[in-house]
Order: structure tokens, then C-alpha cells, then sequence
């Protein structure tokens, strides 16, 4: 009698073995898995590179042992062929310090977009990867445009001379060195100490001077001027000395053509209202300017000048004249600009702020005091520790936005941290009281800032 005979165990029977077999497939296929899997991967990676025409290294695949399989024992899948893997696509690296310059992101700062019913946006340039500010994009163009021009030669033991206030002498130091430069950085004596401590932490010579009028030829600019003239004389190695000369210097505001202005295009999709930023040299201002109006065509956009007390430049743009009565030589505190505020602000005009002033709209004037207590303000309502140039900007943000309709996008900077401006800007800060932990916090913005009589 065969199996046939009894249906019921026959259907067992065969319903068991199929059960079986359906356990042994599953086995074998889920131990041949990981290599289809990879050899997906190495497959993808290898066309992804094709594509995108990155740096790769070639990855051997033959040999590779897998783990041993349940059904079919050790197991050794070989694949001859040499496949590129994207490393730079794998693991988005960026070449050298100068890669870690620009795409800043643009912040939301919710306390002001609050309090004005605008939206407030600053772009992170305190986030810029070699000195920490906006001078970052200044000084690789300024660099890259001498080198273009046989000005800079990387290791011939050239030196790169400036005169600054602090920040574009940080960024040309940093660059410097990572190029095979040297760097001689003349800088007034009133500048917050730890700023050129920081320029000697980098390997940068650095001269203090006293602050002088522009036509004394022991001004820091015209002193670093000189310096770069007598290098040939004093040095015999056949190096040369360039004067990067950042408040004439071309290269300055075109850094700001060429990527501040596209970068603040993109990340608003060219939808903002209002562009706001101090200048000493102005060349950020003018080429984030001669962007947004020039190149793309958004002659809407209002574009503000953020201009510390004692500086010239916001009478310029308002009244056409250098100088207001109470500003005149002999009547400031310091031969500079009379104010507390380091960055921006001055008392001339500059090649590249000219080369935008045109397109400047119009201008607020900003009070140490207001700078020092927005800065508090962004401190405890936004978690922002910034410099004395960023909270200019901010106030006059503020001022900017409710001149215009609600909703209105207003964009401006945040220039740098406030750990550069400790020994002077934040030490006035703690001396106004504003740091005490028994001062309740500031609720009211508008009062806090003295400006109640632009609240809606």
C-alpha cells in the first residue's frame, strides 16, 4: 500500500517538505544578502564618483571573506573588478583651512523678528572657519588675486603687511601661514588686547601704535604701508613684501560679489526686504550691494549702513557730508572714530566703499550705549555672544525693520564673537551693571534700547 493510498498523510507529508525547503532558501538567501548588498554599494559609490568627478583611491574587492553560511558553509564571493569609492563624497571633506570659508548659515533671531514683527535674519559669519569673521572671504581673495598676479609666490618666504584693527589682520595671519606666508599686522594701541595677542598666538609680527590721523604717515595703515616698501631692504632671501591694503583694495568688495551676496540670494530664495551692515573698510556692504541690485536686479532691496557714534559715514549717506559740527578734528576723544565699537566706522572715504555708496539707501546712527545693551539683549534672549560691530548691526536691524510693513525679511551679520572684545567691549558691558544677576532681565526691547517712540 503506497502513500497515494492515504491522501490525508500524503498532503502532510508533502506540506512538511515544502515547509523545509522554504527554511533553506530563506537561509541561503539571507547569508548571500550582505554581499549583494555590497556589491550594490560598491556599485553606486563607483558611479556616483564617475559622475561627479571627485577625488577617489581604488578600493581591491577580490579576496574579501564573508562569514561562514549555515547551508553552504565558509563562503568566499570574489570580485576582480577595481572599483573607485567617492572618499570625498563618503565623508565631504574640504581642502585646508581655506575650505572652512563662507556658506555661513543665515539665522532666524527670534527676540528681534519678535518684538519687531519682521523677520530678523543674520548671517553667521562669526562661523567662518580660519579667522572668525567676514575678513575670512576678504583675505583669500586679497591673497589669491596677488598670487594670480605674480604679486605672492607661496614659499618664497614672502610676508603679507596690513594695517587693521584686529580682524582682517586674524584672518590674513591664519591664511598666511597655511599658505607659506609670512604676516606683519601695524594695529592701534586702543584695540582690545587680545586681538593681537591672538595675531602673535598665529605667528604674526605685530605692531601696536598709537592711534594718528589718516595723513600721519605713523598711521597703522600707512606705517604697515611702509613696511611692506622697506622688506626688500631689510630682507636679503630675495622675498618680497606685499601690502594687502584692504581699504583700497578691489579684491575686498569683490569677495563680497563673488560669494557673501550669492550665499544671502540663495538661502532667502531673493526674497528679502532689507540689507543691513556696518563698514569700516566697506567693502562688505558695497559687494553684497552690487549683488542684490546690480547683478540681480533687486533694486527694492533697501540697503542700510549700521554706523557706530563718531563715524562720518552715516552723515555721508544721509546729508552728503563727511562730517557733522561736532565731529570735526580736535573735538573726539580719539583720532580714530569716538566710539567703543571696533570694526566699523570711519572718518573717509574708501575705494570700496565708494564703489557702492550709491546704492545705499540709508543710514542709522547706533549709540555705544544701545550697542552694549543689544548685545546683552542677544546674550539672554537668543543664546548670541557677539562683538561690538555685531550689535550695531542688530540695532540698526531693528530700526531698519519697522520702518517697513510687518513680515518684512530685514538680513544682516553677525561679524564675530564676542570673546575678541572681553578687555574692552564687554568689560563696558559689565561696568553699565547690565551683568549683575540682580538686574532683572530686559523684557522691552524698544525701551531697553531707548527707542519706545518706533514701537507700532
Amino acid at each position: 500500500m503506497s502513500i497515494s493510498d492515504h491522501p490525508r498523510v500524503y498532503g502532510t507529508v508533502a506540506l512538511t517538505a515544502a515547509f523545509a525547503a522554504g527554511i533553506l532558501v530563506t537561509l541561503g538567501f539571507k547569508d548571500c544578502y550582505p554581499e549583494l548588498e555590497n556589491r550594490y554599494q560598491r556599485r553606486r559609490n563607483r558611479n556616483i564618483s564617475q559622475s561627479n568627478g571627485d577625488f577617489g583611491v581604488v578600493v581591491p574587492t577580490a579576496n574579501r571573506v564573508h562569514r561562514e553560511s549555515l547551508i553552504f558553509g565558509p563562503v568566499r564571493l570574489e570580485d576582480h573588478e577595481e572599483v573607485t569609492s567617492n572618499i570625498n563624497s563618503s565623508f565631504d571633506w574640504v581642502e585646508g583651512i581655506e575650505g572652512c570659508i563662507g556658506n555661513t548659515p543665515l539665522v532666524h533671531i527670534r527676540s528681534l523678528s519678535e518684538a519687531t514683527g519682521c523677520i530678523i535674519l543674520a548671517k553667521a559669519e562669526l562661523l567662518n572657519g580660519a579667522g572668525g569673521s567676514p575678513k575670512d572671504r576678504v583675505a583669500l581673495n586679497m591673497i589669491q588675486d596677488a598670487e594670480e598676479r605674480g604679486l605672492l609666490v607661496p614659499g618664497r618666504g614672502d610676508t603679507i603687511y596690513e594695517g587693521t584693527v584686529g580682524s582682517t589682520g586674524i584672518s590674513l595671519a591664519t591664511l598666511a601661514r597655511a599658505k607659506g606666508y609670512k604676516c606683519h599686522i601695524c594695529m592701534p594701541n586702543d584695540m582690545a588686547i587680545e586681538k593681537s595677542q591672538l595675531l602673535h598666538h598665529l605667528g604674526a609680527t605685530v605692531e601696536r601704535v598709537k592711534p594718528a590721523p589718516i595723513t600721519s604717515p605713523d598711521h597703522f595703515v600707512n606705517l604697515a604701508r611702509r613696511r611692506a616698501k622697506e622688506h626688500e631692504a631689510t630682507h636679503a632671501d630675495g622675498s618680497v613684501g606685499f601690502f594687502a591694503d584692504q581699504f583700497e583694495s578691489t579684491a575686498n568688495f569683490q569677495a563680497h560679489v563673488k560669494t557673501t551676496g550669492p550665499e544671502i540670494y540663495r538661502q532667502t530664495g531673493g526674497q528679502l526686504d532689507a540689507f543691513v551692515a556696518g563698514a569700516g573698510t566697506g567693502g562688505t556692504i558695497a559687494g553684497v550691494a552690487k549683488y542684490l541690485k546690480e547683478e540681480k536686479n533687486l533694486t527694492d532691496v533697501r540697503v542700510v549702513l549700521a554706523d557706530p557714534q563718531g563715524s562720518g559715514l552715516y552723515n555721508k549717506i544721509r546729508h552728503g557730508v563727511m562730517y557733522s559740527s561736532t565731529e570735526r578734528e580736535g573735538t573726539r576723544r580719539r583720532q580714530q572714530v569716538d566710539t567703543i565699537v571696533e570694526g566699523i566706522g570711519i572718518n573717509r572715504i574708501t575705494e570700496n566703499f565708494e564703489s557702492g555708496r550709491v546704492l545705499i539707501d540709508d543710514a542709522v546712527r547706533v549709540t555705544d550705549e544701545q550697542a552694549c545693551r543689544m548685545a546683552r539683549w542677544l546674550v539672554e534672549h537668543d543664546g548670541i555672544f557677539c562683538g561690538s560691530s555685531t550689535a550695531v548691526n542688530c540695532v540698526a536691524a531693528v530700526v531698519t525693520a519697522m520702518k517697513l510693513p510687518k513680515g518684512s525679511r530685514v538680513v544682516t551679520l553677525l561679524c564675530d564673537s564676542g570673546n575678541r572684545h572681553l578687555s574692552k567691549f564687554w568689560k563696558q558691558i559689565g561696568e553699565m551693571g547690565l551683568e549683575n544677576d540682580t538686574q532683572a532681565q530686559a523684557e522691552d526691547l524698544f525701551a531697553e534700547l531707548g527707542l519706545e517712540e518706533l514701537k507700532r
